[in-house]
């Protein structure tokens, strides 16, 4: 079930459950989440994840979350606890009904007999090469196995002996047996088992035969009584494969619905990718904060309600779509402006003394300033200061275009005083090392009447600036469907990520692990999660405030 609100939008895959509990063909809705535990959870399956627990929440009824685990080779324990810690973190709670395919490996060892029994399977004795040509092509039927008419006894026999790993990976395997004429390609006798000499993760040496993914995945969500098999797109031309191993077993059939599955710009969500990225070490693990992954993005702080509003808002449909990056960098923008408390920071420092001023006072300056209840802090000030290079010029354009520093103009330091640039110093190389400005000691916190003053700047205390690592991150590819290149990884974008240092108001040095702030005027920063220490964060931007990417490219 899940912990946050459901959503109320509608979408086709509604309509159908709907129109199955008014007709009664269904009595309650029971949907499952099924990853395979090779790799970390991305956007793509967040999108399904919100479908599936959202639906059954909405409903009334329960999501299961299900492993598929059918393949020893690839899965580890990793992956299963970091995908359960995925699904938490986004909200969703599957209480007692966690699963596993290899929770029912005994009773599928038991169907495949069935199968054999009636004369629905049999040993293939072909090797892979052979198999893959008498399989056929989209316009050529294929050609029946040699091996296709052995008995229900030589059979028997030798699945047993395939059990009870008396052969060598490769030299068996059981298929059923169903047409290898058919236009659809998944019914030409598609693969049941397939002997692996492999640990597995949760049954250990007790198998060297593992069930095909496509045996497997029907029958777990008949055995859970799964209402409502909600697959992605690609799955479409295996539901009759799905309907004739229930049919043939005679077990109750779940429903299955196809939905076109999230397509994101600058974004590659192969798992053969993200794993490649991370073993040859382009990223820095599967929580990069570049990654598309949950985890990656937990780590650079999106919040699980942006996810969950991003998933609602792009939508369910048939047809295949192309989401731009910025809608989910959108949603985490509307959730973070609404929730992320306000400090000072500047990333690219030039030094303002203040000619008039020769004290230090605690100003008050708001956590939030649409939320009074979140109350104040203490902002030290102080004669010197550094405000961002970006906020002085020496060649402004006109005022009405331009409301920051230049000679002889007037901004308002952020919660502070209204100040005048009288005079600035470079150095040798002819740059700006700093402003002589000074303070009218009488605007703080008010413009006095007749003062127009549109500008306001941030700004840290020289003599009270903490230094902190920051971290630049931006979009890890440069172009927008990386897997149009030639080789995606020649798309990397070089300037995903930037190590600087950031001078930052005291209190931040009290941020705890995974806090998020806006830097005012520059974006909203989080906390790393790992690499932070008590008293020394180390800080990852989020995201912009506002979306320039376009804008640049």
């Amino acid at each position: 079930m899940s912990t946050t609100e459901t959503p109320s939008s509608s979408n086709f895959i509604r309509s159908i459950i709907s129109d199955d509990l008014a007709s009664g063909r269904r009595q309650q809705v029971i949907t499952r989440f099924p990853p395979e535990p090779n790799g970390y959870l991305h956007i793509g399956h967040a999108k399904s994840i919100c479908l599936n627990f959202g639906l059954a929440t909405e409903y009334g009824g329960r999501c299961h979350l299900r492993f598929d685990d059918t393949n020893p080779v690839k899965e580890e324990d990793e992956y299963v606890e970091a995908i359960k810690q995925d699904v938490a973190w986004l909200g969703f709670d599957w209480g007692e009904h966690l699963y596993f395919a290899s929770d029912y490996f005994d009773q599928l060892y038991q169907w495949a007999l069935k199968l054999i029994k009636k004369g629905k399977a049999y040993v293939d004795s072909q090797n892979a090469e052979e198999m893959r040509v008498n399989r056929g092509t989209l316009t050529q039927p294929g050609v029946d196995s040699p091996y296709r008419e052995r008995s229900v006894e030589e059979n028997l026999e030798l699945f047993e002996k395939m059990k009870n790993g008396d052969f060598p990976d490769g030299s068996h395997i059981l298929r059923a047996k169903i047409d290898m004429a058919a236009p659809n390609m998944n019914l030409r006798d598609p693969a049941m088992y397939r002997i692996l000499h492999a640990a597995h993760h949760r049954t250990g040496e007790k198998w060297c035969i593992y069930p095909m993914y496509d045996f497997a995945h029907g029958q777990e969500d008949s055995i859970e009584g799964v209402t409502h098999s909600i697959c992605t797109l690609e799955f479409e031309d295996h539901r009759p494969l799905y309907e004739w191993f229930l049919q043939e077993l005679e077990i109750f059939a779940p429903q299955q619905i196809e939905f076109a599955r999230l397509n994101l710009s600058y974004t590659v969500m192969s798992k053969r990718k993200l794993l490649q990225l991370v073993s040859e070490k382009h990223v820095a693990g599967w929580d990069d904060p570049r990654m598309p992954t949950i985890s990656g993005m937990r780590r650079r702080g999106y919040p699980a309600a942006a996810i969950r509003s991003f998933c609602e808002r792009i939508g369910v449909g048939r047809s295949a779509n192309w989401i731009d990056l910025s809608v989910l960098e959108d949603c985490v923008r509307e959730e973070l402006n609404a929730t992320a408390f306000r400090r000072q920071a500047v990333l690219k420092p030039l030094k303002v003394t203040i000619s008039n001023y020769d004290q230090v006072e605690l100003l008050e300056a708001p956590n939030h300033p649409q939320q009074p209840e979140a109350g104040n802090r203490e902002l030290p000030m102080s004669r010197e200061l550094w405000i961002d290079r970006d906020d002085f010029m020496e060649n402004p354009p006109p005022p009405k275009k331009y409301f920051r520093l230049g000679p002889g103009r007037e901004v308002r330091l952020r919660n502070s005083y209204i100040i005048k640039c009288d005079e600035f110093i470079k150095d040798e190389k002819g740059e700006i090392v700093e402003l002589i400005c000074s303070a009218d000691l009488a605007t703080l916190g008010k413009n006095p009447e007749g003062r127009k003053v549109k500008g306001i700047i941030h700004w840290v205390s020289a003599e009270h600036a903490v230094k902190v690592p920051v971290r630049v991150y931006d979009r890890l590819f440069d172009q927008e469907n990386p897997d149009k290149a030639e080789n995606y990884l020649a798309a990397l974008n070089p300037e995903s990520l930037q190590v600087t240092e950031a001078l930052v108001e005291p209190s931040l040095l009290q941020a705890g692990p995974g806090e998020t702030f806006q830097f005012e005027r520059v974006g909203y920063f989080t906390v790393d999660a790992k690499d932070s220490q008590a008293g020394k964060p180390v800080f990852n931007r989020t995201v912009t405030l506002r979306d320039t990417w376009a804008k640049v490219k």
